[in-house]
């Protein structure tokens, strides 16, 4: 039973404030490149980097979900020309706003701390002793990729982070702020002093940890519409839960924010969650969301938190990347489906680029959802414009694509 004390906000409602705030609630329209692309990003917080590509990498399925026109060349011109966004880690490796790069020193200065520790004790050692000589190197001679530094060094076999000592010392650069990401070669991290790559601007601002910690609750907070304290500290992870509550817990108390009760789906309980006051007041019916599919990145923001997905939309969600085969009831990488506001399935399929065609294996419905005529035709379009995002000319399906609802 909800508190009566507290605003009730109802489960559509809910819904639609989150996919608003996830820019998925407008029709998805815009160039997709330039000031307008730089805004979504803003507007998300940051967009995820991540290497897998049975269709295309993740970072570009996100931004292409909100917009058609986007190609590939608007990030990377936004990245590595006109330097609007910097590479670096939130939950995992992310492309961020360059405008928030003086919060990040706190990040820098935590992780120098936090790693060393760690990786002293689970990295190959001498590590620490590579730093002046990969910096002296960057600055004489320019910018290295993890191949071109540690030539004299065994190189592992233990897998994907058995690095080499220099590969571990370029890593810890970065994570600790001295190095930064100037440019990717295929997927291959290009490093370089910091100061070569962030603009003057940016460098030169350097806001103590209240700021700090104020800015990363606030933006989260406004990011997210509605959230715990710990959400809104494993949105950026750039301040500790700890921190997020007695922020919280002051800006309550001086009226910055207010509690709710987010009514949940499917008898679950009404779940207490912060506000801002004027998201509460503004908080009145949307016109409906786009009826068209989305495919959107098993790591869209939308999906980041998948206790939260099941909460808001009832789709529970996992990529299958360690279950066995024979007890996986889905594809390793499967795409959910957005219509309008529901989350109607997921789908498994891949680029088949030396065939030029996007091949779909399976689609998975929820329950509830019949992949009618008209939904089959709207599934067949959004196929199409992913095959032309992918550079496929054609899309072909397995003759069993079409399979049971999901359990």
């Amino acid at each position: 039973m909800s508190n009566t004390t507290r605003p009730l906000i109802r489960a559509d409602a809910a819904r639609r404030l989150f996919l608003a705030k996830h820019g998925l609630a407008d029709p998805p329209k815009g160039a997709g490149r330039g000031a307008d692309l730089a805004s979504v990003i803003d507007s998300l917080g940051f967009v995820q980097v991540d290497s897998i590509n049975t269709v295309a990498r993740a970072h570009h399925m996100i931004l292409f979900a909100r917009r058609p026109a986007y190609r590939e060349s608007g990030l990377k011109n936004l990245l590595e020309r006109d330097r609007q966004l910097f590479e670096h880690w939130t939950h995992d490796a992310a492309v961020i706003p360059t405008g928030f790069f003086p919060h990040w020193r706190l990040k820098f200065a935590r992780d120098a701390e936090r790693l060393r520790g760690r990786w002293q004790k689970w990295r190959r050692d001498g590590f620490q002793e590579k730093f002046d000589q990969i910096l002296k190197r960057i600055s004489d001679h320019g910018p290295v990729k993890s191949a071109e530094v540690g030539e004299d060094e065994v190189r592992g076999n233990g897998g994907w982070w058995d690095w080499h000592p220099s590969k571990t010392a370029l890593e810890y650069l970065w994570r600790s702020g001295a190095l930064a990401v100037c440019r990717r070669d295929g997927f291959q991290k290009v490093y370089d002093l910091t100061e070569r790559v962030i603009p003057d601007r940016h460098l030169a601002r350097s806001p103590d940890e209240a700021e700090t910690i104020d800015w990363a609750a606030v933006s989260a907070l406004d990011r997210l519409g509605f959230g715990t304290s710990g959400e809104i500290a494993a949105f950026f992870d750039l301040i500790t839960p700890s921190e997020a509550k007695q922020w919280c817990q002051r800006a309550l108390a001086n009226g910055r924010i207010l509690e709710v009760d987010i009514a949940g789906i499917n008898g679950q309980a009404p779940r207490r969650a912060f506000m801002f006051p004027d998201i509460l007041d503004a908080l009145v019916k949307r016109p409906d969301p786009p009826s068209r599919i989305r495919v959107l990145s098993p790591f869209d923001p939308l999906l980041r938190d998948r206790k939260r997905a099941e909460r808001l939309f009832g789709f529970h969600y996992r990529i299958e990347v360690f279950v066995p085969e024979p007890k996986r009831r889905y594809g390793y990488y499967v795409f959910p489906l957005l219509e309008a506001d529901r989350l109607i399935g997921r789908i498994d399929m891949k680029a088949q680029k030396a065939d030029g065609r996007l091949h779909v294996r399976a689609f998975w419905p929820e329950r509830g959802v019949a992949l009618g005529k008209g939904r089959q035709q709207k599934l067949e379009a959004e196929l199409d414009r992913v095959a032309r995002f992918a550079g496929c000319a054609s899309v072909t399906f397995e003759p069993d694509w079409q399979r049971g609802p999901v359990c």
